[in-house]
C-alpha cells in the first residue's frame, strides 16, 4: 500500500502546519520583494540555483521567478502562521501572497514547533528529519533514553555525580562547556533515574552497605533483573508500535496502516507473540490458540501488503513471503535485545563490586589506608566514565534500532527559508532596471535611502 497526500498537523506535538504559497510582485519591484522576503526569513522558495554573496543570490532569485506580463511570482512553502505577517510586509512593494492546493505527491518541508534548541529534539534530529505528517516522539524518546540509561547506570552515588554534572552545566561556571549548557536537565534527569535504580539495586559507590536493598541485588538475582529488562523492552516497543501506527494512519490513511509492517499488522503480530508468550508459559490453551489465530491474520495482512507494494509476480510473491518470515524473527529479536538492559547495569554492578572488595581487602593501618583510598576513588572515576559511556551508546543503539526504526519509515524533508544574509548596499535603493528583466530594461524610478544599520523596504514613488 502507499501512502497518501499527508494531511495538515495540528497538535502542539507534531510538525507546524505548512501551506503551499505563490507570491506575485511588479516586475519592476522584484528586487525591493526579494529583500522583504528575506528579511521576513519564513519562507522556502522553489529555486533551481543559488548563489552565496547577497547580490548574487538575488539577481539569481530574481531570475528564478515566473514573468508574466509585467507581473513576476514565486512559488514555496511557508508557515500558515506567517501568512499575514508576510503579506504586510510585501504590502510596500504591492505584493501580495496566495495560498495554493499541494500538488498530488509533494511533501510539505517539516519545521518543528520548538525549533531545535532541546536535548530531546537533538535525540530525533540526529537519526532523522521527521515526516510532515507525523507525531513528533522527541519526549517519549527523551524519556524512554532516560530509563535505559537508569537502569545500565544505577548506582545511588554515581547518579548524583552526573547529577552534580548536570547542574554545574546549568550554572554555566566552566566557559568551555557553555556550548552544552541546554543539556543540563537532560543530564540531570538521568543522573536522578541512575539514583532510582540504584535505591533498587542497594548500590551506592557499589555494595558499601550505605542504601538497603530496595529491589533486588544484580549480583545475586541477574535472572529476575534480566526479565525485567525483556519486560521493559516489550512495554517500550508496545509505545513505539502505538506510536508507528498513529503515523501510518497519517501518512495514508487506515487502509495504508491495515498493511504496515510497522502500522496495524505489524501491532497484531506483537501482540500475538505477547500471547503466545503468555500461554505458553502459563499452560492457558485459549490465550495460545488466540495468539496463533491473531499471529496468522497479521502475517497475512503483511504479506498483502508487501505484495502490493512490490506490483505482483512471481518475484514479488517471494519477497512477500520472505519478508513476513522476517517481521517474525526481527521481532523476536527486537525483543531479546533488550536484555542488554540487564547485561550492562551487571556489569556496572560487578565492576563496582570488585572495586569494593579491593578496597576492604586493602583497608589497614599505615599505606593500607591509603591504598583503600586510591583503589576506591580511581576505581570509582575509571568506572564512572566508562560505564557512562557504554550505557549512553547502548541506550542511544536501542533507541534508534529498535525503536525508532518502528516510529517512522521514511524520512522528512527539513524546512529551510530563504534568506541570505542582507548586508548594507546599493542595491537595496537602485533603481528596478539594476535587475535583469526576460522583457528587457524597465523604466528606473526613484527611492528613498534606507538606514544602513536597519535596511528598510522603500517607499516606491510613481
Amino acid at each position: 500500500m502507499s501512502p497518501r497526500e499527508p494531511r495538515a498537523p495540528r497538535e502542539p506535538h507534531a510538525p507546524v502546519v505548512m501551506e503551499r504559497v505563490a507570491i506575485v510582485v511588479h516586475t519592476e519591484d522584484r528586487e525591493r520583494a526579494l529583500r522583504a522576503i528575506a528579511r521576513a526569513g519564513v519562507v522556502e522558495l522553489d529555486l533551481r540555483t543559488a548563489g552565496s554573496a547577497e547580490t548574487d543570490e538575488l539577481r539569481r532569485a530574481a531570475a528564478a521567478g515566473v514573468v508574466h506580463e509585467r507581473l513576476t511570482g514565486w512559488v514555496g512553502w511557508m508557515p500558515r502562521r506567517e501568512h499575514d505577517a508576510l503579506t504586510a510586509a510585501l504590502a510596500p512593494c504591492g505584493g501580495a501572497v496566495a495560498a495554493l492546493r499541494v500538488p498530488p505527491g509533494a511533501q510539505p518541508p517539516t519545521l518543528m514547533p520548538g525549533g531545535t534548541g532541546g536535548t530531546s529534539r537533538t535525540l530525533v534530529d540526529t537519526y532523522g528529519v521527521v515526516p510532515y505528517a507525523d507525531l513528533d516522539p522527541a519526549r517519549l524518546a527523551a524519556a524512554a533514553y532516560i530509563l535505559m540509561f537508569g537502569m545500565m547506570f544505577g548506582d545511588v552515588g554515581h547518579g548524583a555525580i552526573l547529577v552534580g554534572v548536570g547542574l554545574a552545566l546549568r550554572a554555566g561556571g566552566i566557559r568551555r562547556f557553555r556550548g552544552i549548557r541546554r543539556t543540563w536537565l537532560f543530564v540531570t534527569l538521568a543522573g536522578v533515574t541512575a539514583i532510582v535504580f540504584g535505591a533498587l539495586y542497594g548500590a551506592a559507590f557499589g555494595p558499601t552497605g550505605l542504601v538497603p536493598v530496595l529491589w533486588l541485588d544484580p549480583m545475586q538475582e541477574p535472572v529476575p533483573l534480566l526479565l525485567a529488562a525483556v519486560a521493559l523492552g516489550a512495554l517500550l516497543l508496545a509505545g513505539s508500535y502505538a506510536t508507528g501506527t498513529v503515523n501510518r494512519v497519517r501518512e495514508g490513511g487506515w487502509a495504508y496502516a491495515l498493511y504496515s509492517r510497522s502500522g496495524i499488522a505489524g501491532s497484531g503480530l506483537f501482540v500475538s507473540l505477547g500471547l503466545l508468550a503468555w500461554g505458553l508459559a502459563t499452560h492457558v490453551t485459549p490465550l495460545i490458540a488466540a495468539g496463533a489465530a491473531l499471529a496468522l491474520a497479521a502475517l497475512v495482512l503483511i504479506f498483502v501488503g508487501v505484495l502490493t507494494e512490490a506490483g505482483g509476480g512471481a518475484t514479488a510473491i517471494l519477497q512477500a513471503g520472505i519478508e513476513s518470515v522476517d517481521s517474525v524473527s526481527r521481532l523476536g529479536s527486537n525483543v531479546v535485545s533488550f536484555a542488554r538492559l540487564a547485561a550492562f547495569g551487571l556489569t556496572h554492578a560487578a565492576l563496582l563490586s570488585v572495586i569494593w572488595s579491593g578496597t576492604t581487602s586493602l583497608w589497614g593501618s599505615g599505606l593500607g589506608y591509603v591504598a583503600a583510598v586510591l583503589v576506591f576513588v580511581v576505581g570509582n572515576v575509571i568506572t564512572f566514565g566508562l560505564e557512562a559511556l557504554i550505557a549512553g551508546i547502548q541506550a542511544l543503539r536501542l533507541e534508534y534500532y529498535e525503536l525508532f526504526s518502528r516510529v517512522f519509515v521514511g524520512e522528512g524533508r527539513a524546512f529551510r527559508p530563504w534568506r541570505p544574509d542582507l548586508t548594507p548596499s546599493p542595491t537595496d535603493d537602485a533603481p528596478p532596471a539594476a535587475v535583469p528583466s526576460p522583457h528587457g530594461p524597465t523604466a528606473a524610478s526613484p527611492a528613498t535611502a534606507s538606514s544602513p544599520t536597519a535596511p528598510q523596504a522603500p517607499i516606491r514613488k510613481d
